[in-house]
Formats: C-alpha cells, structure tokens, sequence
C-alpha cells in the first residue's frame, strides 16, 4: 500500500489533509499490520541490535501475522540511541538519507535520527494534520518560535504551516523583543513554541504595555516539547485569549506531529498510520488494555532512516478507549503531564513537578512562574517551592504575604503529602527560557 493510499470520499467538513484520521478502523489496523510487517523486516535485515535481540526471543519477522503480535518484539529505549552512536541504528544506507537530528540535550552523546525524504514527507504529513487540527488555514500568519537546527521543533512546525499555506515567520528562539515586534507588526495569528517560553513573551510584552487581547491578533497557540497541566493552559488562555492547543512528539519517534489534541480536548489524537502506541506496565513491561495508565510506547510504522520498534518514552499516559465527538477514528492518548524519569521520591513519596504546578495555578495571586528546589538536610530530605506572585500581591502586608504562604502550602500538601517551605517572590525574579524550561533543582545529585 503506498504512503498516502487513503479512502478519500469521506463526507467530512474538515480541512482534506485529515482525512487519514477518519479512516474506518479496519482499513486502518490492515494499514498498521502492512506496515509493521514491512518495517520488522526493514530492521531485521538492517539493524544488528534489532536482529541480535529478536533472535534471542527465537522471533522472526514472519511470526509477525497480526498487530497483537507486537508483544512478541523486543523494545528500544534511549540508552540503545546513545550505545549506538551515531550510526548504529539506521535501517537505510548513507546514500538515502538526507539529514540528521539529534537530541535537545547538553549533556554527553546525543542521541542520532537518520532521515531519508520518505521520513521527512512522513514528518511533514503528521504537522500539517496536527495544525489542521488546530483550525489553522493557510490565511494565517504562523510564528515558529520553536528552536531550529538539530531540535526537531522548528523545522517540523515550519514544514506542517508551509505544506498548509500558512505564511510562516520562522523567528526561532531568542531575541524577544523582535519577537513581540514580528507578532504585532506582522498580524501573527499563530504561535508555535514552548508553553514556558509563550509566559516569557507574555511578560515582556506586558513590561512593554502591549495587551495581547487587544494588540495582537493572535488566535492560535500549538504548545509542546514540555509538559504543561491543565490549569498552566486556562492561566494563559486566560492572559491572552487565544486557543491553546497540545502537540506531541519527540525526536526520536519523528519530532512534533505525533498526536494532537482536537476542539474537543478529549486526549491527543495519535496519528496512527505512522505512528502505533501501546502502554505498558512500566515495571513488568507487559502491554496495558485501553483505558489502563502507564507508560506510552511508540513504534514508527513509516520512517526508514532510523525507525523505532516498541521505542518506550518514558511519558505517561493511557489510550482512550471511548470514541471522540469529533468523529476522527484515529485513537487519543491522555496528555502527557508527566515522565517517569521526571518524578522525584522525596521522603519515599512519589512527586511529579506536574503536581506541584497544578496546585499553584488554582491560586488567582500565583503567577506561572515558579521553581522547585529539592536539597538534603541532616539526611532529611527538603523541598522548597519558590514561586512568583502578582506585583499587587507581593506590595501587600506581611500579614497578607503569610497568609498567602500558607495557603499555598496548604495547597500543596493536600495534593503531595509533603509540607514544602514556600517563598514567596517578586515578578520576573526567577529564570526565564526561551526553549525548554527546566524547574526542578535538584541538589541532592550534587552533593
């Protein structure tokens, strides 16, 4: 079956690109089937790790006769990436492929993606049907604030607006006063970047008196590349008034466009005809029913420069199972809040930073900003939670400030069981980004 080989008389009012995601299911696990049978050979033949481990299973690719035979695979993590480096896990000949990315990490090896122009068309395909999604048009003016160059975020969101029509402003990350110039002058109505670095530009237009209800035409903003609760989405839905919308990806599945959330906000629809999810028992590795929570694994059904088998993300989530309203047969995943490498134990509790934030945002005076700070004292461990207030919040009594303190404590230990020291501080005093934001300290590792 050919990569685009879809049923197109579908008698559905949305944009033509998504008609994939209304495919009837079983059109669409044939497809899946197709493509797992094809791409387990592709790694078989090619990729040494792959065979070496599916032949101590006494797994061939042709045990591999329904999708429930997944199971029989073994899976792929980020540390085969890094032992592989860089070119041990491609499935292509040097001569197919057409470009690399490479992991957004500073530390050590980074992790190597081989793409041929298949996989790039593939990439293409899954942001143009994200932002269709969104209800972006090619009558729109997009801003990719998102990294260019070897961070997949950029380029992949550029690719999706251009391939829509979209007039695409690919200011990149950095220089935020041009930014907020380019948005206002140029009459953006879409902005792609990370949630963290949208409140930093959200600040400093603020600084500037600009009112981005009023003096932007902003309706859209596609957010990813780092996990952001519910209650983070209404405080800035709530500053700026525009339509926040959820994309997911990583680079090492194809970078965004691998699911996105629709009107409805029911979950991320996984655009399954390339990508197929499972979720696991990430202790005992076991594949998990619908509806179950655990850890989401991704295998690429249509890359071919380095495509993963059973590649486990260490995000958590779970599939669906109900159908969602907006008709689309393509099966949705919970947004990803939280990564199991992201959580803490503090005290031998069990903490994720999604958490803590959203127990912050349920305060009007909180603004989202806010750093976690986990150290070692006497052997006990410590958790400090510095967060930025309102300015009128902070000129206010002490009596106030304390009250405000433990109110947020308070907040805070109903959700995590642990009493947290708060501090309270000023605006714009704790660490902006303009890609992803880190805001957990963790000392411990330090010492």
């Amino acid at each position: 079956m050919a990569l685009y080989e879809y049923a197109h008389d579908l008698d559905t009012p949305v944009h033509p690109v998504s008609a994939p995601d209304y495919m009837p299911r079983e059109q669409l696990r044939a497809l899946q089937l197709h493509r797992l049978q094809g791409l387990v050979r592709r790694m078989y033949d090619n990729v040494p790790l792959v065979r070496a481990r599916m032949d101590e299973r006494g797994v061939k690719p042709e045990h591999i006769k329904t999708l429930d035979d997944i199971a029989l695979l073994p899976f792929m993590m980020k540390t085969d990436l890094r032992d592989e480096y860089p070119f041990g896990l491609l499935a292509s000949p040097m001569n197919d492929i057409v470009r690399f990315h490479c992991s957004s990490g500073t530390t050590g090896k980074p992790i190597v993606i081989g793409n041929t122009q298949n996989d790039i068309l593939v990439w293409q395909n899954g942001c143009m049907r994200a932002l269709a999604m969104c209800g972006v048009r090619s009558s729109d003016v997009m801003q990719v604030a998102y990294g260019y160059g070897l961070f997949t975020g950029g380029l992949g969101l550029h690719y999706g607006g251009e391939g829509l029509g979209c007039a695409v402003l690919p200011t990149s990350g950095g220089n935020t006063d041009r930014q907020l110039m380019l948005m206002k002058d140029m009459g953006v109505t879409v902005i792609a970047c990370t949630p963290s670095y949208f409140l930093h530009l959200i600040d400093e237009g603020m600084k500037k008196g600009i009112d981005f209800k009023t003096d932007m035409k902003l309706k859209h903003g596609v957010f990813g590349a780092e996990p952001w609760a519910e209650e983070m989405r209404a405080k800035i839905e709530e500053l700026t008034g525009i339509t926040t919308h959820d994309i997911y990806g990583l680079t090492e599945i194809s970078g965004p466009g691998v699911a996105n959330d629709c009107a409805h906000r029911r979950g991320l629809h996984v655009f399954e005809d390339h990508f197929y999810p499972e979720i696991i028992d990430p202790e005992t590795l076991e594949p998990l029913p619908d509806g179950e929570k655990g850890e989401l694994v991704f295998t690429t059904l249509s890359r071919t420069g380095t495509p993963m088998l059973r590649y486990r993300t260490r995000d958590l989530s779970r599939i669906t199972p109900e159908p969602c309203p907006c008709g689309r047969t393509i099966r949705t995943i919970e947004r990803v809040s939280a990564r199991s490498d992201d959580m803490l134990i503090i005290r031998g509790v069990n903490v994720f930073p999604s958490q803590i934030e959203a127990g912050l945002m349920a305060i009007d005076a909180v603004l989202p900003h806010y750093l976690i700070v986990v150290d070692k004292t006497n052997g006990l461990d410590t958790l400090e939670i510095k967060v930025e207030v309102t300015p009128e919040t902070f000129s206010d009594d002490i009596k106030s400030l304390e009250k405000l303190r433990a109110r947020i404590g308070h907040a805070v230990q109903r959700i995590i069981n642990i009493n947290a020291s708060i501090t309270l501080v000023e605006p714009h005093t704790l660490p902006r980004s303009e890609g992803k934001l880190r805001r957990v300290n963790d000392l411990r590792k330090k010492a």
